[in-house]
This record gives C-alpha cells, sequence and structure tokens, in this order.
C-alpha cells in the first residue's frame, strides 16, 4: 500500500459531498449503529484484523523514501471524540509533514482499539497510506463507544498486531524506525493474553507475552508515542500516567487541547527526522495560522 499523493482539493470535496448528502464522516460506523443490535456489530472488512497477514510500508518510484506513521486511538468512552478530530485536522496533518518538508513520503495507517475483554470490535487496523485513502480508512471506524469498568483498554494488543503483523521499508531498507502514536487515556493489560490473540487475530501464539516484553518487540521498529489529551475521562490521572511513563519515559505526551493531536503528531515526527527544532516547529505553525501553538508548545515542551 502507500501509492498516490495526498491532495486536499480531493478531502474538500469528499467534505463537501458528504455535507449535500447528509452523510457523516463515519459513515460506516452510523450504518452499524442504526441497522444492527450491539451483539451484531463488526469491524468493516478494510479493518478487520481477523487473519490479518501484514500491513506494509512500501517505497515506490512515487514514494521512494516512505516513512511508516500510525495513529492508533482509543474509541472507547470520553475518546470517541479522537477520530473525529483527526478526520478534520487532515489536511493539516498533511500540509505540516509536505510542505515544510517535515518528511517527504509519509505514509499514515489509522487504527482504533476498544477493550477485548467485552467489547465487539476490540481491534481495527487500516493500511498505510499515502493519499486520500486514509481518509476512507477513518470513515470506516466503528466508534463502539464499549469498554469495561477497569481503566485498562486493549492497547497491548495493538502493540502486538504492529509488532507482527507490519513490514516497513524505511526499517528493512534504511535501517530507519516508523513512528507509532497511541492515543488512550488508560492503561494496557498486562500481558498479551494468547486467548485474546486468537478470537481477535484469528493465530495461535504458545504462550501470553508481558506487555513491557511486547513493546520492546515493537520498538525495534518503531518510535512508540503515548499522548493523553485533555477532555478524556482520566486525563491527568497520576496512575495511568505512571504506568505509561515506566514503559514508554519521556515518549508520554499529555495534551491540554484535543484540537492540537494533528500539530502534536506532525512536529513529534519533524522533531525525531530532525527536520526541524521545536522553536522551528512552532514557528512553522505560527505561520501557517494555527490555534494550536500554545498548546503543542506546552505539550512537547514537557517532555524534553
Amino acid at each position: 500500500m502507500g501509492s498516490g499523493r495526498w491532495s486536499t482539493d480531493v478531502y474538500d470535496a469528499a467534505e463537501r459531498y458528504r455535507a449535500a448528502s447528509g452523510t457523516g464522516a463515519f459513515a460506516y460506523s452510523d450504518s452499524v449503529r442504526r441497522r444492527a443490535p450491539r451483539d451484531m456489530w463488526r469491524p468493516h472488512q478494510s479493518l478487520d484484523p481477523h487473519g490479518l497477514t501484514v500491513r506494509e510500508s512500501r517505497d515506490s518510484d512515487e514514494h521512494p523514501a516512505s516513512l511508516a506513521i500510525a495513529v492508533l486511538f482509543d474509541v472507547t468512552g470520553s475518546m470517541g471524540g479522537v477520530p473525529r478530530t483527526l478526520q478534520s485536522k487532515l489536511p493539516d496533518l498533511f500540509g505540516l509533514l509536505l510542505s515544510r518538508g517535515y518528511t517527504p513520503d509519509p505514509q499514515i495507517l489509522f487504527g482504533a482499539v476498544g477493550d477485548a475483554t467485552c467489547d465487539q470490535v476490540p481491534l481495527q487496523i487500516g493500511q498505510f497510506e499515502s493519499d486520500n485513502r486514509m481518509d476512507d480508512d477513518l470513515g470506516n471506524i466503528l466508534l463502539e463507544g464499549g469498554g469495561g469498568g477497569q481503566i485498562c483498554e486493549s492497547y497491548e494488543l495493538a502493540l502486538y498486531t504492529m509488532a507482527r503483523h507490519t513490514s516497513l521499508d524505511c526499517h528493512e531498507k534504511r535501517g530507519r524506525c516508523g513512528y507509532l502514536f497511541l492515543i488512550g487515556d488508560e492503561m494496557p493489560y498486562g500481558k498479551v493474553k494468547a486467548r485474546e490473540v486468537e478470537a481477535v487475530l484469528g493465530e495461535t501464539i504458545p504462550q501470553d507475552i508481558p506487555v513491557q516484553d511486547m513493546l520492546a518487540e515493537l520498538q525495534r521498529k518503531f518510535h512508540v508515542f503515548y499522548i493523553l489529551p485533555a477532555g478524556a475521562s482520566h486525563a491527568g490521572n497520576a496512575g495511568v500516567l505512571a504506568v505509561w511513563r515506566r514503559l514508554l519515559g519521556q515518549n508520554v505526551i499529555e495534551l491540554d487541547d484535543l484540537g492540537a493531536v494533528c500539530e502534536t503528531i506532525a512536529l513529534t515526527v519533524g522533531l525525531g527526522e530532525e527536520a526541524i527544532d521545536l522553536a522551528a516547529g512552532l514557528a512553522d505553525l505560527a505561520e501557517l495560522g494555527s490555534e494550536a501553538v500554545d498548546s503543542v508548545a506546552r505539550a512537547l515542551s514537557d517532555r524534553r
């Protein structure tokens, strides 16, 4: 995957069509909620992890220096606004990555995380895309809004999937890690459970895997970040932050404005690729007239 080029004109045309037809940006989710009882909810076939082989980020003549960027977000409870914000701000994300030269050939995968102990759709995984098909992937995500009563979701199952079911040319050809952003407000479970891997992905592993071991495996091919946005049920929760900081260190980002999430991702990539320093990135935001400058400055200054 990863062919084609992002076009803001195509994005705007799709937005106008949806507005004229009365169709929401998350049409699949809207349709499932209208037509099926909850126990019949299923992921869209394009995002279904069951039987998943591999999601690929590949070089091509069109994109000779592909860089894999994965954005996985919690869709339980109060986190349901995250994908809607991401969808509305895709042009901002690509505008920064491309027009400001943070990376020449970004390929972005979107996915969603729920709770494998109780949700119908605990995991959804898109494709790495360079063009407007990533907007389609977002639109196919089922916003289940479930989750359990504990302060945990199945982030570890997403880590497993991204570690063992992705293939990245940036890593395999050039020895450079991709970027993976988890956006949520809860903790992972302590281990990847073999029974959940079988139920959700349809594959067998010999035993459970501690989350620390799973993360170490994933970090061989991705820089991994956790973003905890304001407005979430557990924003600022000391216990949640402590767990993620033990796992990720300074790669935990507290964000006081969900509307700044795309700019935060873009600048984090730009910093990681050494295309900018923080001052230059904030100057780029200001020049583009972004309202996120102060929020991004606070979020990224805090982790330095």
